[in-house]
């Protein structure tokens, strides 16, 4: 019994020696950051009084010195889009008719309407492709009200502005 302890016990010791090379360990770390993405826009000043117009004729706002501007709020760049609505009265179309009024925008050369101005839709379309943040879009509006209407009452013909991350 003496024979086989004694290599039993220089194994044990000769494991315990080199242990420490076994479980050896060095670290180093990676710092890393992260930021929430934000998609934001507003529109100053955010209200359009076109007042009391005669049926099929127009208004917008280079003349009622009213241009209106979007500002990319969120941290990102981002792409800025439009689009109109139907009134509780009318339906937005790209001519107007009997309870058909239309509502265009630009963003570039607005002085002389309807020249640069695009129909909205109740769709969105691009306003700007790209805006960085705290950047801004400038854009007027032109409203024509229906040729003849069911409704003299006022009606809200609001335009929606929405921020996409690009």
């Amino acid at each position: 019994m003496r024979k086989i302890l004694l290599p039993t016990l220089i194994l044990v010791g000769l494991g315990l020696a080199f242990s420490g090379f076994r479980t050896a360990a060095e670290t180093a770390s990676v710092t890393a950051t992260v930021t929430a993405q934000n998609v934001s826009v507003t529109v100053a000043d955010g209200t359009v009084t076109y007042g009391t117009t005669s049926l099929g004729s127009s208004k917008n706002t280079v003349a009622l010195s009213d241009t209106q501007t979007a500002t990319n709020a969120g941290n990102v760049t981002s792409q800025l889009n439009i689009k109109g609505q139907n009134s509780t009265a009318w339906t937005l179309a790209g001519t107007a008719g009997s309870d058909i009024y239309v509502h265009k925008f630009c963003t570039s050369t607005c002085a002389t309407p309807p020249t640069n101005y695009t129909a909205l839709t109740t769709n969105y379309q691009t306003l700007s492709a790209s805006v960085a943040a705290s950047g801004t879009q400038n854009f007027d509006l032109e409203l024509t009200i229906p040729s003849s209407t069911s409704s003299y009452t006022q009606q809200s013909v609001d335009v929606i502005v929405q921020a996409v991350a690009l």
